[in-house]
């Protein structure tokens, strides 16, 4: 039942209203208040720099960052436009799988796997630009 609320409740008044309607505690739904709501500082994780974004950032205003699984496009907007000071037009994200990789050592086959990562696309408006290279 709980996820069934998670998912129809969208609004956080009718969330609660829905919890408490089941009986469920209010240190319950704090919990999964805080479990729902990332910080913004967790958000973003690092800006990919490939030649490919770099292509992308200079003919369509599209920058590519990596950005924790759990969040979502509205909290990878709401992060992005208060890091950057940004209007951001458009969020598009992708989930990129893991990868099993093998290495040879004194040892023999060393087994092993990349972890999967999410990145996200953040088309920003006319006229503006993100200096990814002013820290460095």
């Amino acid at each position: 039942m709980l996820l069934f609320a998670l998912h129809t409740c969208t609004d956080k008044t009718l969330f609660s209203k829905c919890l408490c309607h089941w009986h469920i505690s209010t240190f319950a739904i704090v919990q999964i208040f805080k479990f729902i709501q990332m910080k913004l500082s967790e958000v973003l994780v690092k800006p990919v720099l490939t030649e490919k974004a770099n292509a992308q950032q200079d003919t369509l205003r599209r920058y590519a960052f990596k950005v924790a699984r759990k969040a979502n496009k509205l909290e990878i907007k709401k992060a992005v436009e208060e890091f950057y000071g940004v209007s951001v037009l458009n969020v598009n994200t992708s989930v990129v799988p893991g990868k099993a990789k093998s290495r040879f050592t004194k040892k023999g086959v060393v087994n092993g796997r990349k972890p999967a990562y999410k990145k996200a696309f953040i088309t920003v408006a006319e006229g503006e630009n993100i200096d990814l290279y002013a820290n460095i």
